[in-house]
């Protein structure tokens, strides 16, 4: 059996840990059809959460259920690439028999880059009726999925919106999932053109229970033939601390060593495993977030990485001489970017696993 663990952006790991149910009402929304609650969702979370893998587990659930899926990331231009989507479907359905099954529609390919002009978003919507209208004729419907929405043009996001509105009250069979970190996604909500938006079922993914973690890396390895002690198996999984890329990592690396030690695992083999993932974890998740902030931003973080809890925003101020305005203003900063997250009145935490250790362990650099 090859390496089932997959610890890249938006691949399919080998249990969802820790989202048992999370699908369900969209599960339920397929079965209704149009204007059911589960047809509009959002999920969001901090970095690595699994939010691009929640969005893949929709798709695959919305295809099973013999719905149309067009799946976009929020980069400039996405609506048009939407559009040229649906229209190429609709050419696909059109002289097609009724009651087929439709498959998923990937837009990743497309070269439509543009944004829509004001004459063509009237045709955009003529054209998302006509197919939703061919597909409701076979019993089925379209999922649109949009991931990172916290990178998009709002512009095009409240067109996305307002047009889906126009379609669930005309009875059409739409769906709409969206992705993005917590505070982009509460931003987009109070925006009033997106009001619309505020229906949606928000689910805010967080880690998985260790406990959760320890089944799921026992049954991967037992049902491979591999040994993983109970020990063994619980040092990795709090390794991880329930977060979902580290998950993989750790599952990642643990099975590679078990490979090269025919099948047999010690407690090294699990340290090395977990010292592994996290150092990739720094370089993929941390750094890569890190590598946008300025100066300022650093001193916040950093004033924030003397603590070994949560950190009030009044000794940040201290710490960085900041004014209370300014303090506001990175951190508003920071929730945006999805490094830091709120964790009470006048507190904030680090949203990334491993950031403050990372920040710690690197005094000289900041």
């Amino acid at each position: 059996m090859e390496n089932p663990f997959r610890p890249t952006a938006g691949a399919t790991p080998p249990d969802l840990v820790g989202r048992g149910g999370v699908l369900d009402e969209f599960a339920y929304g397929l079965r209704l059809g149009s204007g059911a609650p589960g047809l509009l969702t959002i999920f969001t979370g901090a970095r690595g959460i699994g939010k691009t893998v929640m969005l893949g587990a929709a798709e695959d659930l919305a295809i099973a259920s013999g719905w149309a899926v067009v799946s976009e990331t929020a980069t400039g231009g996405f609506l048009g690439r939407i559009g040229e989507a649906m229209r190429r479907l609709t050419n696909e359905l059109g002289d097609g028999p009724t009651g087929r099954r439709v498959t998923a529609l990937s837009v990743a390919g497309f070269a439509v880059t543009t944004q829509l002009a004001p004459e063509e978003q009237v045709d955009w919507r003529v054209r998302g009726a006509q197919l939703l209208r061919l597909l409701a004729q076979r019993g089925t419907g379209l999922v649109i999925t949009v991931d990172e929405i916290h990178a998009a043009d709002r512009r095009e996001l409240s067109q996305l919106a307002a047009d889906v509105q126009h379609f669930i009250r005309d009875g059409l069979p739409i769906g709409l999932i969206f992705a993005g970190l917590p505070a982009a996604v509460s931003d987009l909500l109070n925006e009033g053109v997106a009001t619309f938006l505020r229906r949606a079922d928000r689910i805010d993914l967080h880690a998985a229970s260790i406990v959760e973690v320890e089944r799921s890396f026992t049954e991967t390895f037992e049902g491979a033939g591999k040994t993983l002690s109970p020990e063994l198996a619980r040092s990795a999984a709090e390794g991880t601390g329930g977060y979902p890329f580290l998950i993989q990592l750790v599952g990642y690396y643990l099975w590679q060593e078990a490979e090269s030690g025919l099948g047999i695992l010690d407690a090294a083999a699990a340290d090395r495993a977990v010292a592994a993932a996290r150092r990739r974890n720094e370089r993929v998740v941390i750094e890569a977030a890190l590598s946008t902030t300025s100066g300022r931003d650093r001193d916040f973080l950093q004033a924030m990485a003397e603590d070994s809890a949560p950190s009030s925003t009044t000794d940040i101020g201290k710490r960085t001489g900041m004014r209370p305005n300014a303090v506001g203003n990175y951190r508003t900063r920071l929730l945006d970017a999805g490094l830091i997250e709120p964790a009470g009145h006048g507190l904030v935490d680090f949203a990334i696993p491993g950031l403050r250790e990372y920040l710690t362990s690197r005094p000289a650099q900041q």
